[in-house]
């Protein structure tokens, strides 16, 4: 990766696919010497796919709640049986396991406190081996993920 290819990278980021002349005219290249360049980040897993970002308020899902899971074991059965019943529903909409003190961390989509009520209830509540959940609501927005930062000076230094 050099120095277009970052750029590329945070074009495609901030502003999702546009045509390879666009891009191109924007980081110096011909729009066949863009297509290939991007193609390769594809092919090299570091583009991994493409997605549109939707506003949460104008489809009805205006809560975004995250909820601190803490489970009865950790043990490699247990944390499969979480992950796998995690993935089936699709109000979930991220889970990362932690360190530190609870064992998962859930972003979940609701319309309101009462639809967030019924998640708890018929979703979260049915997740296996739940020890302890903790909920907290996100009041406002601040700052939306828009993507990783892509510097060159990162380019092929695993260290930075």
């Amino acid at each position: 990766m050099d120095r277009i290819d970052t750029k590329l990278l945070h074009l495609l980021q901030r502003e999702g696919p546009k045509p390879a002349a666009e891009l191109g005219e924007i980081v110096g290249l011909s729009p066949s010497a863009c297509h290939r360049r991007i193609r390769a980040l594809e092919a090299a897993g570091i583009i991994t796919g493409y997605a549109a970002r939707l506003d949460p308020e104008a489809i009805g899902l205006g809560l975004d709640v995250f909820v601190d899971i803490s489970l009865t074991s950790q043990s490699e059965e247990a944390l499969t049986a979480f992950e796998g019943a995690v993935k089936s529903f699709d109000e979930i909409l991220e889970c990362q396991l932690l360190s530190g003190a609870s064992d998962y961390r859930l972003r979940v989509a609701a319309r309101n406190v009462a639809d967030f009520d019924r998640l708890h209830r018929h979703c979260l509540s049915r997740l296996p081996g739940v020890a302890a959940m903790h909920s907290a609501f996100a009041l406002r927005t601040i700052k939306a993920f828009e993507g990783y930062p892509v510097s060159a000076a990162q380019v092929g230094d695993p260290a930075r």
